[in-house]
């Protein structure tokens, strides 16, 4: 059995389905899933679009609940939103390790279509970033090194 990776965020709309994505392309024998505290009823057609922009196709993910998952054991468990982290429910299965990674929510952006289609970029951006950091030096074992891309 590979790497386990839950990934939690308020809705799973958008950053956690970020995230799934962007670490199963990264390496597809990792096992990634995504959660929400409150999950919305599906993506945000935003999340589909900017995830599209980088080669990567969403559009058959959907939001679930965390609840679904505490009875699985997992490698990482990792929160993206304050409200995810507080309140992440009890897991019964083991949970070797527990991150709490904070990331704006692009759903809560204003403005035109292209202001908030920005925001997406950028949180795209930012967790496409911190993502391969995180799969270089937690899963792959490299020293990071503090220097840019």
């Amino acid at each position: 059995m590979g790497v386990r990776i839950l990934v939690v965020c308020t809705g799973n709309s958008c950053r956690s389905q970020m995230v799934e994505a962007f670490l199963k392309s990264f390496d597809p024998t990792l096992e990634v899933f995504s959660a929400g505290i409150a999950p919305e009823r599906e993506l945000t057609p935003l999340t589909i679009e900017v995830m599209r922009e980088v080669g990567i196709d969403v559009t058959q993910n959907s939001p679930k609940s965390v609840e679904f998952f505490v009875n699985q054991d997992f490698d990482y468990v990792i929160t993206l939103s304050d409200r995810a982290n507080k309140e992440l429910p009890v897991f019964y299965g083991l949970i070797k390790s527990r991150w709490h990674l904070l990331f704006d929510d692009p759903a809560e952006a204003v403005g035109s279509y292209e202001q908030r289609r920005e925001v997406y970029r950028r949180v795209r951006d930012e967790i496409r970033f911190g993502f391969e950091s995180f799969y270089r030096t937690q899963i792959l074992g490299e020293q990071a090194c503090g220097c840019l891309p």
